[in-house]
């Protein structure tokens, strides 16, 4: 009994001292700067070797991104969890939206709300960051339209309808982080609201001719002036 336990409690330690690196990253990181801060400084804060830091991640860029592997791995279960009546991009807005709504209850376990807020809008605003941002966008893509592939019983190498759904509901996500990441309210309420408002224009801006509201008054002006109303 005692010996079927110890690994457990191996386990756990574990858990406790890879999280605490994590928090020590994201505080260091959003404070000091990403590329100020060293393995070392991490590795002191937590009270443990650099060759422990390494036990757990490859670099510091594997640490900066670990709750926002966390939070994209809820996303894709929520999307693979949307009823299979709605739509592809249907479900994807259903997916991100339920995933900003429940956040917290995500990552709460490792580090607060408030700090994983500030290391996403650092990731926005650090070029060696958002690099690694769109290299791992594009590997949750692929596992996004293989996902909407199979949802819909499509093979994903014959039909480019998942793929292009995909990218093009990443590209408002992209849109929208940047455009989040760049302002002064960096709360989840207003990435949620942001992401809501450009999602609900992904239609409207592809299917509608965005001139015939104009067209329409430039033929109104056109009639009346010969007629000379």
């Amino acid at each position: 009994m005692d010996t079927a336990a110890r690994p457990g409690l191996r386990e756990r330690k574990k858990q406790r001292t890879r999280d605490a690196l994590v928090r020590a990253a994201l505080e260091l990181f959003t404070t000091q700067g990403y590329e100020q801060t060293t393995v070392d400084e991490i590795a002191d804060a937590v009270e443990v070797s650099q060759r422990t830091f390494f036990r757990y991640f490859a670099g510091k860029e594997d640490a900066a991104f670990a709750i926002q592997k966390m939070a994209e791995a809820h996303f894709v279960d929520l999307v693979r969890e949307r009823p299979p009546h709605e739509g592809p991009l249907e479900a994807l807005r259903r997916a991100v939206l339920e995933g900003w709504d429940t956040l917290n209850e995500t990552i709460e376990s490792v580090v607060p709300l408030e700090l994983h807020m500030r290391t996403y809008q650092l990731i926005e605003s650090t070029p060696v960051l958002i690099a690694a941002h769109l290299r791992r966008s594009a590997e949750l893509e692929e596992q996004l339209a293989r996902l909407i592939a199979a949802r819909e019983g499509l093979d994903v190498d014959a039909d480019p309808r998942p793929r292009v759904a995909v990218a093009a509901f990443s590209g408002v996500m992209r849109v929208t982080g940047r455009l989040w990441g760049a302002g002064e309210d960096i709360s989840v309420e207003a990435i949620r609201e942001l992401t809501a408002t450009h999602l609900d224009q992904l239609g409207p801006a592809l299917t509608e001719n965005w001139h015939t509201e104009n067209r329409h008054t430039e033929n109104w002006h056109t009639e009346n002036w010969h007629t000379g109303n």
